[in-house]
């Protein structure tokens, strides 16, 4: 999976995230394998969670406006914003301002997930965090103001 649109959002060098590099590691090839997946909490110019799952060698990622949904019944709205490289799975720090997403990034949770399906309308997973445990499914919807990168995110 490329990772263009990540570099040419960002100047790496001043703004201290991890440089663009796709990896895939023998051992993550299995299916049976759980991958790793990180929720950062980002005060950028609007406070967000980005939900990040290594898929194919790089961490897909979804922006979600409101805290992650812990229990059933809440669905919250995940936007789809590119690929990051792996590394940032342990990133935290401040990006500069005038930079692309300025503001303070933590790791809010993070731990491994296991993959039960995925097509290119629903993703079914199992999380093993600190926070987040269980079954959670991401969902292609037509909501929002970019209803081709929508997805509901909630707890199965």
């Amino acid at each position: 999976m490329s990772l263009k649109q990540y570099s040419k959002k960002r100047n790496l060098k001043k703004s201290g995230e991890p440089q663009a590099t796709a990896t895939i590691k023998p051992h993550r090839l299995h299916k049976a394998k759980k991958e790793v997946f990180v929720i950062h909490r980002h005060e950028a110019s609007h406070l967000h969670w980005d939900l990040r799952l290594e898929i194919d060698g790089v961490l897909k990622s979804w922006a979600i406006p409101k805290p992650p949904p812990k229990t059933k019944g809440i669905k919250r709205l995940a936007i789809e914003v590119e690929d990051h490289p792996l590394a940032y799975a342990k990133f935290e720090g401040i990006i500069p301002e005038g930079h692309y997403g300025a503001g303070k990034v933590e790791i809010w949770d993070s731990g491994t997930y296991e993959l039960l399906e995925k097509s290119s309308t629903k993703i079914e997973f199992k999380l093993n965090g600190k926070k987040m445990k269980g079954n959670f499914v991401l969902v292609k919807t037509k909501y929002g103001a970019k209803p081709e990168k929508s997805w509901l995110f909630f707890k199965v």
